[in-house]
C-alpha cells in the first residue's frame, strides 16, 4: 500500500510538543479530521481601500468553501492594499509600487511561518495581482490566482448613452481646466463612470495583469475577465480551489516549473497582442526574478516587437473588460497568438496540462473586439521599448492607438511630478513641446509614482497628441498618447535624463525598426553635466520609503527588492 501523503503543515500540530498549537486550531472551530487536511492560505486584498478590493473577501468564502469540499482546511489571510485611484496625483502614489512587494512579502510571511501546504490568491488592484503572484512563485507551494475581476462600465447621462469609465472622468478635468467641459458635466460623470465593484474596465494594469495570470499558467483559462459582479464568479472559486486541491494532493507542478522562460515569453505576448499596461514591463521581470529567472527589459523588447497588436482595448482602443468576456475572454486572444505561432504551447499550467490543452475549447476571434493576426491593428504590436543616448537601459511607450510615432521637440524639464502637474494645469507649456518629469525614479521618488493625473490632463486639454511626455516615474495603464516612462538609467542613478535643461532638443522615433530616444547632445556634453550636477541628497524619507529606497533595483529590472529566489531550508520545509 502507498502511504498517505505527508504535508508541509504538519510541522505546526503533530507530537506531544504542539498540543498547544492544536489548541489554537481547535480555537479556530476545526476539530481533529480539518486539523489532519492540508492547510491552504487563502490570500486577498479584500477591503474597503478601492472598488477594486470591494468583494473580494465575499469570493474568498466561495473559494474556502471549495477548499474544504476538496479536501482541505482553508485559511483566510488578507493582506495589505494600495489603491492607486486614491493616491493619484499626490504623495501617497509612492506607496502604490511599494505595497506589490509588501503583498509578496506579506504571503511569504504567512505561508513560511505557518507552513501553509497551498495559496489560493485573489486579488483586483494593479499591484495585487503582480505582488501575489511573486509571493506564489517565492514560496513555490502548489498555488492558483484568480484575478477579482473588474468593474462594468456606466453610461453617460443623457441622449448618447455611451460607455464610461474612470478614464473619461480624468479627461474631462483637463477639459474643465481648459474650458470646453462644464463642472456640472464632470459632477455627472464622476457619478456615473465607475457603478460596480471591481477594477477599472479598460485594458489597463489589473486586467492586463489578470491576462498574464492566465498565460503564465497560474490562473484558470478563461477566470480573469468575468466581471467582478456577475454570479458566475462563484463557481469559478470554487471550481479553481478544487482543482487546487487536486494540485495539493498529487504531483502537479509547483510555481517555479510554471513560471519558465517560455511562460514569461507568453506573458508579454500577450500583452503586446492586447495594448496592455506598460506597467506589465515591471511586473513580468519581477515575477521572473522570484523564481530565479534573469528576465529583464531587453527580454521584453524582443518579445513585444515581435507579436502583432490584435485585440482593440481602451484606452487605445474602443472595447472594454466586459466586451472580452462576452467574445470569450482572454482564451480568444491566446488561442489566436497560439495559432499562429506567437505563444509557447507546451508551457505548463497550474492544472498540469500544457497551455496548448487549456486552449483547446478557446473562441476564435470575433473579428471586432479581437481580430485575427491576418487582419492585425498592428504587426509590431502594442508596446515599445525605446533606447538610445537619453535612455540607455531603456524607456517605455504604449504604441496602441497613436496617431504618430515620431516626436522631435524642445525639453521643458521639471524635476518633481506636482512641479509638472502645476504647469500643466495652467497651460505654462508649448505645442511640441517634450515634458520631462524625473526624480519620480523607484529610487528617487521613492516608490515610482504613475502620472495619469498630468497625461489625462494633456488629453482634457486637447493636447495629447501634439506633445510629449518623458519620465523616470511610471505610466498607468489607463495612459494614452506619446507618453514614455520607466527611462532608464532614472536621475537618481545619473541617467541622462539628470543632464538634460530646458529647450534640449529631444527625438523620439517609435516606428518598427528604430525605437529610438534621444538628445541632441554629445556623450562629452552629457557627462560634462552629470558631473557637474553632482548627486542630489534629495528629501530624506524615513519609513518604509527609506527602506524602500535603499533596497530597490532599477526599473528595467523589474524594481525588485531582493536578490532572487527565495530556497527555503531543510528545517523550513
Amino acid at each position: 500500500m502507498t502511504a498517505p501523503k505527508k504535508f508541509r503543515s504538519a510541522t505546526i500540530y503533530e507530537g506531544t510538543i504542539r498540543a498547544t498549537t492544536r489548541s489554537f486550531l481547535h480555537a479556530l472551530g476545526q476539530d481533529d479530521e480539518d486539523i489532519a487536511r492540508p492547510h491552504i492560505g487563502v490570500f486577498h486584498t479584500g477591503g474597503e481601500m478601492s472598488p477594486c478590493n470591494l468583494n473580494l473577501r465575499e469570493q474568498a468564502q466561495h473559494a474556502k468553501t471549495g477548499i474544504y469540499a476538496g479536501g482541505g482546511t482553508p485559511h483566510e489571510c488578507p493582506v495589505v492594499s494600495v489603491s492607486d485611484g486614491l493616491t493619484m496625483a499626490h504623495s501617497g502614489m509612492r506607496f502604490s509600487l511599494i505595497s506589490r512587494e509588501l503583498i509578496a512579502d506579506s504571503v511569504e510571511a504567512s505561508v513560511r511561518g505557518h507552513q501553509w501546504d497551498g495559496i489560493f490568491g485573489i486579488g483586483a488592484c494593479d499591484k495585487n495581482l503582480p505582488g501575489l503572484m511573486m509571493g506564489m512563485v517565492r514560496c513555490n507551494v502548489p498555488s492558483v490566482f484568480v484575478h477579482g475581476g473588474s468593474a462594468l462600465p456606466g453610461q453617460m447621462p443623457g441622449p448618447d448613452g455611451r460607455d464610461l469609465n474612470v478614464v473619461d472622468t480624468y479627461e474631462t478635468i483637463g477639459k474643465v481646466l481648459a474650458g470646453d467641459a462644464t463642472h456640472e458635466e464632470l459632477d455627472a460623470m464622476s457619478h456615473a463612470c465607475l457603478p460596480t465593484a471591481g477594477a477599472c474596465a479598460g485594458q489597463f494594469t489589473a486586467n492586463t495583469m489578470g491576462m498574464v495570470s492566465e498565460v503564465l499558467g497560474l490562473a484558470p483559462i478563461g477566470s480573469s475577465m468575468v466581471p467582478a459582479v456577475f454570479s458566475e464568479r462563484a463557481p469559478l472559486m470554487r471550481r479553481a480551489a478544487r482543482q487546487l486541491m487536486k494540485a495539493v494532493m498529487g504531483d502537479s507542478p509547483l510555481p517555479r516549473d510554471i513560471v519558465t522562460r517560455q511562460a514569461l515569453e507568453n506573458a508579454c505576448a500577450v500583452v503586446s497582442a492586447t495594448g496592455g499596461s506598460t506597467n506589465a514591463a515591471l511586473h513580468i521581470p519581477a515575477i521572473a526574478h522570484e523564481a530565479g529567472i534573469r528576465f529583464h527589459l531587453d527580454d521584453v523588447a524582443e518579445v513585444f516587437a515581435r507579436t502583432p497588436l490584435i485585440a482593440d482595448l481602451r484606452p487605445g482602443g474602443k472595447y472594454l473588460a466586459r466586451d472580452m468576456y462576452y467574445i470569450g475572454g482572454a482564451g480568444v486572444v491566446m488561442r489566436e497568438l497560439l495559432a499562429q505561432g506567437f505563444l509557447h504551447g507546451d508551457a505548463l499550467t497550474f492544472t498540469g496540462r500544457s497551455l496548448a490543452e487549456e486552449l483547446a475549447g478557446a473562441n476564435a476571434p470575433d473579428g471586432r473586439v479581437v481580430r485575427p493576426v491576418a487582419d492585425a491593428l498592428s504587426r509590431d504590436g502594442g508596446l515599445a521599448v525605446l533606447k538610445g543616448n537619453l535612455c540607455p537601459d531603456g524607456a517605455l511607450l504604449k504604441t496602441a492607438g497613436l496617431k504618430t510615432l515620431v516626436h522631435r521637440g524642445p525639453a521643458r524639464v521639471f524635476e518633481s511630478e506636482e512641479e509638472a502637474q502645476a504647469a500643466v494645469q495652467n497651460q505654462r507649456y508649448q505645442r511640441g513641446d517634450v515634458i520631462v518629469i524625473r526624480n519620480e525614479g523607484p529610487k528617487g521618488s521613492p516608490g515610482m509614482r504613475e502620472m495619469l493625473g498630468i497625461t489625462a490632463l494633456l488629453y482634457g486639454q486637447g493636447m495629447g497628441d501634439q506633445v510629449a511626455l518623458l519620465t523616470d516615474g511610471r505610466f498607468s495603464g489607463a495612459t494614452r498618447g506619446l507618453c514614455i516612462g520607466y527611462a532608464g538609467p532614472e536621475a537618481a542613478d545619473g541617467g541622462p535624463i539628470a543632464a538634460l535643461r530646458d529647450g534640449d532638443i529631444v527625438s523620439i522615433d517609435a516606428r518598427a525598426g528604430s525605437r529610438s530616444i534621444t538628445v541632441e547632445l554629445s556623450g562629452e556634453e552629457i557627462a560634462r553635466r552629470l558631473a557637474a550636477r553632482g548627486v542630489s541628497p534629495g528629501v530624506q524619507h524615513r519609513g518604509l520609503l527609506e527602506k524602500y529606497a535603499l533596497t530597490v533595483r532599477p526599473s528595467h529590472q523589474g524594481a525588485v527588492t531582493h536578490s532572487g529566489a527565495v530556497t527555503w531550508l531543510r528545517d523550513e520545509s
